[in-house]
Order: C-alpha cells, then sequence, then structure tokens
C-alpha cells in the first residue's frame, strides 16, 4: 500500500452520519488494532505515520500524509490530535446475551445508567479496561455518544472494552442476575461501605448519571447498595474518578467470602 504524500485534509470530513474522525495517538492505534472496527481514512505526519508502525499497514486503509495544520482545519478546534486523525465507522451491535455466553466462572461487568458527559464516559471505559472489567452496559437513550472524545477520553478502551447498548437498564440488571450475577449499585447515601462487602466471583457494578445518581428504579433492581466513604469537607467524586476507585475495590481488594 502507497503512502500518498502531503495531500491536503480538505475533504468532507464525515461523508456519512455514522462515520467519526477519531484523533490522538492512543485512540487511533487501538481502533486500528481492532479488527470489529471499520478504518477508512488515516491522515498523519510523518512521526506520528512513524509511531504507529505496522498498524498503518491495515487493509483497505487509504494513508495520506499532512500537516499538524491540515489536521487543525479538520478537527475540533479543542482537538488534541498528536499528529494524527482516522475515519472509522461504528463498531458492529453486541447483545447482552452474546457477552453473557461468553464470560467465565468469575467476571466483572460495568453498567453506566446515563452518564452524559463524553469525557467521564470515556474516562470511566479507560479504568474499566484498566481493571479487567468483561463488558460495559448502556441505555440506549440518555447516553453520552461513543464518539471522538469519548475515544479520546478513553486512550484506546473505547476499542478494548465490549460494550453493549440496551434499551432498558434495568431489564438487563435482571438478566444479569438470572445469570449468577451480584448487581451493586454505588449510592452516596447508602449505608454500607463498598470495601465492607465481600467479594463474588460474578459480580456486576452501577454507576448513576452526573449530578442525579441511579434512577429509582435502577436502584431497586440491584441486590446491594453500597456508598464510597470520603473525607465529609467532600461532598462527592465525579463520576468517573468513583467508577476508577470503586472498581479497583471490586477487582483487586475486596477479600472473598
Amino acid at each position: 500500500m502507497s503512502l500518498r504524500s502531503r495531500r491536503s485534509a480538505s475533504a468532507p470530513a464525515r461523508p456519512n452520519d455514522k462515520d467519526e474522525w477519531f484523533y490522538g495517538h492512543h485512540a487511533v492505534a487501538a481502533a486500528l488494532d481492532n479488527p470489529l472496527r471499520p478504518c477508512k481514512r488515516l491522515l498523519a505526519t510523518a512521526p506520528a505515520r512513524a509511531r504507529l508502525g505496522k498498524l498503518v499497514q491495515r487493509p483497505g486503509l487509504l494513508v495520506e500524509e499532512v500537516t499538524p495544520r491540515e489536521l487543525a482545519r479538520l478537527l475540533p478546534e479543542d482537538a488534541v490530535h498528536q499528529g494524527v486523525a482516522l475515519l472509522v465507522g461504528p463498531l458492529p451491535r453486541r447483545t447482552l446475551d452474546s457477552l453473557l455466553a461468553g464470560l467465565g466462572h468469575e467476571a466483572l461487568v460495568l453498567l453506566l445508567d446515563r452518564i452524559q458527559d463524553p469525557r467521564n464516559l470515556g474516562a470511566i471505559l479507560r479504568s474499566a479496561a484498566a481493571m479487567d472489567v468483561a463488558g460495559v452496559v448502556l441505555p440506549e437513550r440518555g447516553s453520552a455518544p461513543l464518539g471522538a472524545a469519548c475515544a479520546k477520553a478513553a486512550s484506546g478502551a473505547l476499542d478494548m472494552v465490549p460494550i453493549v447498548r440496551v434499551p432498558n437498564l434495568a431489564q438487563a440488571i435482571v438478566a444479569l442476575q438470572r445469570a449468577d450475577f451480584w448487581v451493586v449499585g454505588l449510592d452516596a447515601g447508602a449505608e454500607c461501605p463498598l470495601e465492607a462487602l465481600p467479594k463474588r466471583p460474578r459480580c456486576a457494578l452501577v454507576l448513576g448519571s452526573e449530578g442525579k445518581g441511579l434512577r429509582r428504579l435502577t436502584a431497586e433492581r440491584c441486590d446491594q447498595l453500597a456508598k464510597l466513604v470520603i473525607a465529609p469537607r467532600i461532598d462527592s467524586l465525579n463520576v468517573s474518578v468513583a467508577a476508577g476507585i470503586a472498581l479497583y475495590l471490586l477487582a483487586r481488594v475486596l477479600p472473598r467470602p
């Protein structure tokens, strides 16, 4: 595959409504390394292309060398592109049944109840990847888009962690419970500290949206509500910070019963 040197990046950025420009080294590298991710066109400076190495040899990928100024004209004003942008399509849809069918005796699943900030969602996905989360479940409505801002904040995790979108999160909780998952909702008003819970082989953690927390029906479906114990001088934590702490406790710290 030949490299088209210094070609202009002035072509339409979104050939169809489902395509998206990912930018930043980690987001682009992870997308290129994911065989399920449709990758169509790579724009990169010479150093950025060299850093990607053999990933740019993906079959069917159009690779073009551009300048940082050309990338800046193409991408949002605040985009930290690190010299690279990749036009991608959406990942194939995955069902909850297919996710559950592939899990072993021990698994940690994360459910997010309408996280609306794409950067928060991306940061949560990054923590999920770091803690070997088997899958992330999102409601189809009310969640932040899985686009460029999310991909950049996720630092590659958007293409590493299996993501399932469901019509109804409460029904998804019931399906997990039928599959022997113990479902814990993180709630600042709960009486039980998360670190006081015993570790279970199959566990699902549910986090609510920024500001509003868990919706009533979602909380009612959980087997247990638990809180993170923090200093009283701070009212609450950012949801992405809370997610990282809670996942670490569930994956690495909680003692087995």
